[in-house]
């Protein structure tokens, strides 16, 4: 009797904190590897002698390596289990983001840019599929939110820390710099083994691939697929889009706040991920939020284009979170990371492709705001699909 109360009990704040922390310091590395590589660009660049596709590649190909490698994320978390696969995944990570700054020449650099990308990848399925063995259902929309923030802080410490602070503590060497950046991943990676809770079934072999046949697969993604290419394709064409309105000198305040703005949204859902994550309305809401915000900054210029990047970046983090932690609350845990790597498939696929169409429009055309026209166009087609969403809370 007593056995079966302290199982129902709900475990102590002081108990969830160290799970907590490992949830964040995995998101934190989901992002990270990835966004070292624009600051470090222009070294990379001269040593290497890059071309300008090459050395944007150094961004683009791991971000679409996050829509190739979902899937083998979630045979992975079918056959050894979502703990597993993180810490497999997070192997795989480091030794291709370490290894870019151990490379010879530019060939081994894109194959060493893909496999930290694959290794990404596959942690993206396998933090959603670890939440329901790690927390009680009324905790999952948290852990959610806590990985979340630790990988938007992610995306902001490692466009931002790198070049004023780190870099210039290792004489300003790009390889250090990757190295110290990739290395200590494998303590969390190993971390990841203390915690005992496992409050799911043991890990049997389990369907792996993408269930087309259940809705919430494509409709999730779409949706998903409308916050990552609204941020990814205007992160990537602010420079050109602030030129052609003649305030290209505003590029640095620009990015900085663009990109913070994502980090206050993370804190803001820490806060409200309880009450927020499964209500459809805010997730209609978040959307028009996000297309109004990139309309704003298309057809307004200066300050006023920046500040409503700056909110379209925030409200398209906002929806980002409430997408990725919807499936750990509609679906079992056996089927979670399979439901997640069928959404990070099609989301980022899209995230990648959206931009880059409205990327060959604009080169077509001369004009760089024909490739916002086309993130929005795909935002509007696809916001009709959030009112289908058969969500527990509406």
């Amino acid at each position: 009797m007593a056995n079966n109360l302290a199982a129902n009990t709900s475990p102590s704040p002081a108990k969830l904190l160290p799970v907590a922390v490992l949830l964040w310091l995995a998101g934190v590395y989901l992002r990270i590897p990835v966004l070292v590589a624009p600051p470090l660009a222009p070294f990379i660049s001269d040593e290497l002698g890059l071309t300008q596709a090459l050395t944007g590649a150094l961004t683009t190909l791991p971000i679409l390596m996050l829509a190739i490698g979902a899937m083998p994320g979630s045979l992975a978390i079918s056959r050894i289990g979502p703990r597993n696969t993180l810490a497999l995944a997070m192997l795989i990570m480091v030794i291709g983001s370490a290894g870019r700054g151990l490379v010879p020449d530019t060939l081994t650099l894109m194959i060493a840019s893909a496999i930290m990308g694959l290794g990404v990848a596959m942690m993206q399925p396998a933090l959603p599929a670890l939440l329901p063995r790690w927390l009680e259902p009324h905790h999952l929309a948290i852990g959610s939110a806590i990985y979340m923030n630790g990988m938007l802080m992610g995306e902001f410490i490692g466009a931002g820390i790198t070049l004023p602070v780190l870099m210039p503590l290792l004489e300003n060497s790009w390889r250090a710099t990757l190295l110290a950046w990739s290395l200590p991943a494998l303590l969390v990676a190993a971390a990841l083994f203390l915690p005992k809770r496992d409050l799911a079934r043991p890990v049997r072999k389990t369907a792996w691939l993408p269930d087309w046949k259940n809705p919430l697969t494509l409709r999730l993604g779409l949706l998903l697929g409308l916050s990552g290419s609204s941020f990814f394709g205007l992160n990537a064409y602010m420079g050109n889009l602030l030129e052609q309105q003649g305030n290209f000198d505003l590029l640095p305040d620009a990015l900085f706040w663009y990109n913070f703005a994502q980090v206050f949204a993370s804190l803001v859902m820490l806060k409200m991920a309880r009450r927020w994550v499964g209500i459809r309305s805010l997730i209609i809401i978040m959307g028009v939020l996000s297309i109004s915000g990139t309309l704003g900054a298309l057809l307004l210029s200066g300050w006023a284009s920046i500040l409503s990047a700056t909110f379209m970046s925030f409200f398209a983090g906002i929806l980002l979170i409430l997408m990725v932690a919807l499936p750990p609350l509609l679906v079992s845990s056996e089927e979670t990371g399979r439901l997640s790597a069928g959404t990070f498939l099609v989301g980022y696929t899209l995230a990648f492709s959206v931009p880059m169409l409205g990327g060959v429009l604009a080169d077509w055309t001369g004009d760089i705001r024909h490739a916002i026209w086309v993130i929005i166009a795909y935002g509007v087609l696809v916001l009709p699909i959030a009112f289908r969403l058969q969500l527990n809370r509406h």
